[in-house]
């Protein structure tokens, strides 16, 4: 059965701002409905790549191709209110002399007015945001802007919604609801989505599909179970939780490590090992360490260790409340099922 082409293809595409190469020769596809998390530190293009598919910045090179057309690249350039797309501000942008009603309807100008007021009646009424309604913006909590700014960028029923940062400027607490929210709602239209974040934790939580993109580039893309649980890179690896290093010796089919020996898959030249904090703990079969300090980090506690063979820390994390002293002699092995083995190549620069 063939399947349905892309609602979103980048191909090759290239920007870049004198010396810097912002975008560099970025491909990615979207499929309708999917909601994908673009993730990466400041500055390493992200937001670029939302302002390109939005018609905001021309490319150097490459093409972008919306709903089967090309909107830019190869000369064609389709101007922003021509591309069906929707991109939500991480400041919400909303107008202070406007009604949250008028906000919502301001981008449905190509509609009668009577088209324009069912339609914003219909968005007020799926979002529940009617007891908002006639309210000015220094009227609304920051959540309750977040909400009016997502139901005038839906209003116009865009074919691809890009979101810069929707959730950073919300407390800790109400971020985490007002994204469940938002998140149950783009899925129950159906809605195909962008949503930029600097949090490895958020892009894994809502992602269909998380691209993690460094200096322009996209260094993986995948579903988060994947990139988490198996990166290809040093990178990524670093990026999406803490990881130990451990230098690694290839003995037929097994490593020799700091930690002990390990049973590895047969990956050509050298390797690296990577073990998170999680997969560390103190047992009598293990390998001496000496503590160096503990931290309590609520539900969990961090130590960390000095080894022989490892010119780190190693790092291991618990929930359980060990009576041991920093300077201590104790003894530290590896679930020998959870590490991360990759080519040897760049460490994570996190």
């Amino acid at each position: 059965m063939q399947q349905a082409a892309p609602i979103l293809s980048v191909h090759a595409v290239s920007r870049r701002f004198g010396k810097v190469a912002a975008l560099d020769k970025v491909s990615l596809d979207i499929k309708q409905a999917e909601i994908v998390c673009l993730v990466g530190h400041s500055g390493c293009g992200k937001s670029t790549l939302l302002r390109v598919i939005a018609g905001i910045e021309d490319i150097d090179g490459g093409r972008v191709v919306l709903d089967g057309e090309q909107v830019c690249g190869d000369g064609v350039f389709v101007e922003p209110e021509h591309r069906s797309v929707g991109f939500m501000l991480q400041d919400y942008a909303l107008f202070p002399h406007m009604t949250a009603r008028q906000n919502i309807g301001f981008g449905l100008k190509k509609l009668s007015r009577g088209e324009a007021a069912i339609r914003v009646e219909d968005i007020i009424e799926r979002l529940g945001l009617a007891p908002l309604a006639n309210r000015y913006p220094h009227m609304l909590s920051g959540g309750e802007q977040q909400r009016i700014a997502l139901a005038r960028t839906l209003a116009p029923r865009p074919s691809i919604l890009l979101m810069d940062e929707p959730f950073s400027n919300l407390d800790r607490g109400l971020r985490d609801d007002i994204r469940a929210e938002t998140l149950s709602l783009l899925r129950g239209l159906g809605t195909t989505a962008i949503v930029v974040t600097h949090d490895p934790e958020e892009a894994l939580a809502i992602g269909d599909k998380v691209v993690l993109m460094h200096r322009g580039a996209v260094i993986e893309a995948g579903t988060g179970e994947a990139i988490y649980g198996a990166p290809h890179t040093a990178y990524a690896a670093g990026f999406f939780s803490q990881v130990n290093h451990i230098p690694a010796q290839r003995k037929g089919d097994w490593l020799e490590t700091p930690l002990g020996r390990i049973s590895a898959p047969a990956l050509p030249g050298p390797v690296d090992v990577f073990v998170r904090p999680r997969a560390l703990t103190m047992s009598a079969d293990g390998v001496p360490a000496r503590i160096l300090s503990r931290k309590l980090l609520g539900e969990i506690e961090e130590w960390n260790f000095e080894l022989e063979g490892l010119a780190r820390p190693l790092v291991m994390r618990t929930t359980a409340r060990l009576d041991v002293a920093p300077g201590a002699i104790v003894r530290i092995s590896m679930d020998p099922s959870d590490f991360i083995v990759i080519p040897t190549g760049k460490q994570p620069q996190v």
